[in-house]
C-alpha cells in the first residue's frame, strides 16, 4: 500500500492510500465541523445539514441522489459527530469517476426552502425519539454537565428549541462558512490511480470557493461532580461517568485504548467479572474517546435501582485497583484483541478510509496499518501505569438516570 497527497488551488486536500490488490474503491469528503463548531443559537445545524445534503443539488433531486448511488451498486452513507461530518461511498473501481462526481454534487446542496421545512419536521421527530432512549438522554446530560461552558457540551442533534427556530438562511451561512475546501479533505482508499483521482477532484471540485473555519480550541476545565435525573417511567437505573483522557493528537491514545479494553470490554474485562458476571449490573462498559485537543475515558452501568450505588462503588474501586495490580497477561490479551480488529477492518478499503481520514483531520499526517500495529504492540504494562499517573480517572463527572 502507498500513501499519496495533493492539494488543489482552492485548498482542498486530497489524500489516498492505494492498494493494487484491493477489489473495490472507497472515497469520502470529510469536513472538519460538527456540533462543537456551532453557536448555541444554531445548535444541531451540522446534523440537520447532513440530512439536507441528500435532498439534492441544483442538478438533482433527492430521488436522483439515491437512484444514482444505487445504479453504481454503491455502499454509501454519512455521519455527523461533535467534531466532523462525513459523506462516503464504496464502489467497484470502474465506478471511480461516477462516485467522485456524485459525491461532489452531494457536497453542493441546493438547500431548498421546501426541503428545509419538510426535513425540519423529520429532525424534530428524531429528537423526540431519542429523548425516549435512556442511554441517549443520560449521554446528552453527561456531556452537557462534564463540558459545561465548552463547545463539546453541545448536542449533535440540537434541541427542539434550537432546531424549531432555525432558519434556512442560517443553515446556508453555516454551510458557506464551514464547508469550504480549506476545511475539507477528500480521502480515498483501495484500487485507484492517484493522478486520475486528483484530476477528477480538480474537474468536479476545483471551482469550489475557498473558505476555512478555524476551530475554537479552548481547553475545557473539569471538576468532580454528580448529577441525578429522575424519571418515574423507568424501572432501571443508568449511570454514566466521564473523566479526562488523551486527545486525538496524543500518542498515548493507543495506550488508552488498550487500558479501556482491560477495564471494560464486553467480555473478559475487569468490569465484566466484577459487575456483570456477579449479576450486580446488566451492562458495564468502560471506553475511551479521543476528542480534538482533549479526550475522555467513560463508563456506563445499567442496574436495578437498588444496586446502582453498589455498582458505582465497585466500578470506582476497580479503577483504583488497576493502578496497582495490572498484569502482563491482561495487557497482552487486550492488545491481541485490538490488533485483530485493526487488521480485519484494514483489510477492506472502507475500513481503511475511516482510519485514514480520521487521522488526517486531527493530525494532518499519515499512519499506515503497520505503524498503528507497531505502536499498539509496543505498549507495555508500564505504558499503562504511566498513562494512569497522567490521567488518574479524576476529576470525574457522574450522572444517574432512573426512578425515584
Amino acid at each position: 500500500m502507498r500513501f499519496h497527497s495533493a492539494r488543489l488551488g482552492n485548498e482542498l486536500h486530497i489524500i489516498a492510500e492505494s492498494n493494487p490488490d484491493a477489489h473495490s474503491f472507497a472515497a469520502g469528503f470529510y469536513v472538519n465541523t460538527g456540533s462543537r463548531d456551532e453557536s448555541a443559537a444554531i445548535n444541531g445545524v451540522s446534523h440537520f445539514l447532513e440530512h439536507m445534503m441528500f435532498k439534492g443539488s441544483q442538478k438533482y433531486t433527492w430521488e436522483d441522489v439515491n437512484r444514482i448511488f444505487d445504479e453504481m451498486g454503491a455502499n454509501y452513507n454519512a455521519y455527523t459527530s461533535q467534531e466532523n461530518t462525513a459523506y462516503f461511498a464504496n464502489v467497484l473501481p470502474e465506478f471511480t469517476e461516477p462516485a467522485i462526481k456524485h459525491l461532489s454534487l452531494l457536497m453542493r446542496p441546493a438547500i431548498r426552502q421546501e426541503d428545509f421545512d419538510t426535513e425540519k419536521k423529520v429532525i424534530l421527530e428524531e429528537i423526540a425519539m431519542y429523548l425516549d432512549d435512556p442511554g441517549h438522554r443520560i449521554y446528552e446530560t453527561l456531556m452537557e454537565t462534564h463540558f459545561a461552558g465548552h463547545p463539546l457540551s453541545r448536542s449533535v442533534l440540537g434541541s427542539a428549541k434550537s432546531i424549531g427556530s432555525l432558519k434556512r438562511q442560517q443553515m446556508v451561512d453555516y454551510f458557506q462558512t464551514h464547508y469550504g475546501p480549506g476545511n475539507t479533505v477528500l480521502a480515498a482508499t483501495g484500487k485507484l490511480d492517484f493522478d486520475r483521482l486528483v484530476a477528477l477532484a480538480e474537474k468536479y471540485c476545483g471551482h469550489w470557493p475557498s473558505a476555512t473555519a478555524p476551530r475554537n480550541q479552548r481547553t475545557p476545565k473539569f471538576k468532580s461532580q454528580k448529577k441525578t435525573v429522575t424519571d418515574s417511567k423507568l424501572n432501571r437505573r443508568y449511570t454514566m461517568a466521564l473523566t479526562p483522557g488523551p486527545s486525538a493528537q496524543d500518542e498515548r491514545r493507543f495506550a488508552a485504548r488498550v487500558l479501556a479494553d482491560v477495564i471494560g470490554d464486553a467480555e473478559g474485562s475487569r468490569f465484566y467479572w466484577a459487575l456483570v458476571d456477579n449479576a450486580i449490573a446488566d451492562d458495564a462498559d468502560f471506553g475511551f474517546y479521543p476528542h480534538d485537543g482533549c479526550g475522555s475515558f467513560y463508563f456506563s452501568l445499567t442496574t436495578n435501582p437498588d444496586r446502582a450505588a453498589e455498582a458505582l462503588k465497585i466500578a470506582k474501586a476497580e479503577l483504583q485497583r488497576v493502578k496497582s495490580d495490572l498484569t502482563d497477561a491482561e495487557v497482552e490479551r487486550a492488545k491481541n484483541k485490538i490488533a485483530s480488529g485493526i487488521v480485519l477492518e484494514g483489510e477492506v478499503p472502507m475500513g481503511r478510509l475511516r482510519a485514514l481520514a480520521g487521522n488526517w483531520l486531527y493530525n494532518k499526517d499519515y499512519r499506515s496499518l503497520e505503524m498503528d500495529m507497531n505502536t499498539l504492540l509496543s505498549i507495555t504494562p508500564d505504558s499503562l501505569r504511566a498513562l494512569m499517573k497522567d490521567f488518574p480517572f479524576e476529576p470525574m463527572t457522574v450522572v444517574t438516570l432512573g426512578p425515584k
